[in-house]
């Protein structure tokens, strides 16, 4: 019986897979009428483990295939077949840079992570199986939210503080990771997610997460929050439009179809003040941004003009610029100038009081205006 299971042994050694299908029955039949349990139970895997990898020859992107390859090795549980297998599996990458066909794929990579953590005990080999499959993903494309938690979650596990907030320095990890608290209703896990991806200092954009995480506010009717969290932006940036969404926000939340005059009036005033405050800013401390400041202007007057009787276009009218067109020389190589560009430039009410040469040119357009009734430029 030995040398009758040794030459069934050495002959599976030799005979191409694709052709032992017999030879497995054949093995298995003696298995079962001579072997003990053992022999027979190594007899059915070796069966499988050939009509499995005939799949996965035949077709290298059919991922259950691997999976039920993968499997199979786990249950005999020999760590360098198991490793090997897994490394021929994620070689195959989806040749389409879409995501609907990375999804399959992406979860070999996740497996043979949780693999090396859980069973094999390498933490190393873990963490490098993590970083290959976040290199490879385009997440100038698409991304895997799951892939940078799961990553973050590991180095928590082996207590690398520091690590994981570096690994979600990916916006699109922090926001879905709120996305998920969100949708179990943990209101205050959500928030703690959102604080946590705004302390972050290096974000990929990180104007998506504080604009996710105001609305998150506002949608919570935590109005408060969402106030104070606009001026811990303006904190970081006084950008355009930072005052204008701040503006917006007062005007309009928490107001519905049956507000009282009080409360209207409460809102116009909360609005204005934005404006206000948003003018002085880029009139004392930005006076070179002027084609923002203008553009300020411009949407306070719509503003106030959407507010009806409530409004009064006149703050705004009194502060609006003077758009001129002007002309600067262009130096051509030998210093001299042979060629101008037009631009437009802003000539702001108290410009034209402190230089003389802009009262001149007020006093032009007024007189332009008398004469033609002309308001245009």
């Amino acid at each position: 019986m030995e040398r009758a299971l040794a030459i069934y042994k050495y002959a599976l050694d030799r005979v191409p897979k694709g052709r032992a299908d017999e030879l497995y029955r054949k093995l298995l039949a003696f298995e079962k009428q001579f072997g003990e349990r053992e022999g027979i139970e190594d007899a059915i895997v070796g069966k499988r483990r050939i009509q499995y990898e005939d799949e996965v020859r035949k077709n290298p992107l059919n991922y259950d295939s691997w999976f039920d390859l993968i499997r199979l090795e786990e249950s005999v549980g020999e760590k360098a077949r198991i490793r090997e297998v897994y490394e021929r599996a994620v070689a195959n990458v989806p040749p389409a840079e879409e995501k609907r066909y990375w999804r399959r794929y992406i979860y070999l990579w996740i497996s043979y992570a949780l693999y090396e953590e859980i069973d094999a005990l390498d933490m190393e080999r873990a963490r490098e199986v993590y970083r290959a499959c976040l290199k490879l993903i385009p997440h100038k494309i698409f991304s895997f939210a799951k892939v940078w938690l799961l990553a973050a979650r590991f180095e928590i596990r082996q207590k690398n503080m520091h690590a994981a907030p570096r690994i979600l320095a990916n916006s699109y990890a922090w926001r879905r990771y709120a996305e998920l608290e969100k949708r179990l209703d943990e209101s205050d896990r959500a928030r703690s997610v959102y604080e946590l991806a705004v302390a972050q200092p290096a974000l990929d954009t990180p104007e998506v997460i504080w604009k996710e995480y105001l609305q998150f506010e506002i949608d919570e009717k935590e109005f408060d929050r969402a106030r104070e969290l606009y001026e811990r932006l303006l904190d970081r940036t006084t950008h355009l439009k930072v005052w204008l969404s701040y503006a917006e926000f007062e005007a309009s939340a928490g107001l519905g179809g049956e507000d009282s005059e009080t409360q209207r009036i409460e809102h116009t005033q909360r609005c204005r003040a934005i404006f206000e405050r948003a003018s002085d800013y880029f009139r004392t401390s930005a006076p070179e941004l002027k084609e923002e400041r203008a553009r300020l202007l411009e949407e306070w007057l719509n503003k106030e003009v959407s507010f009806g009787h409530l409004g009064d276009v006149s703050l705004d009218q009194s502060k609006a610029p003077r758009k001129v067109k002007r002309k600067r020389p262009i130096p051509s190589e030998d210093g001299s100038a042979v060629a101008y560009d037009e631009f437009v430039d802003y000539i702001f009410p108290e410009e034209i009081s402190l230089d003389p040469n802009l009262k001149i040119i007020e006093a032009a357009y007024r007189w332009k205006r008398q004469k033609t009734g002309d308001d245009d430029e």
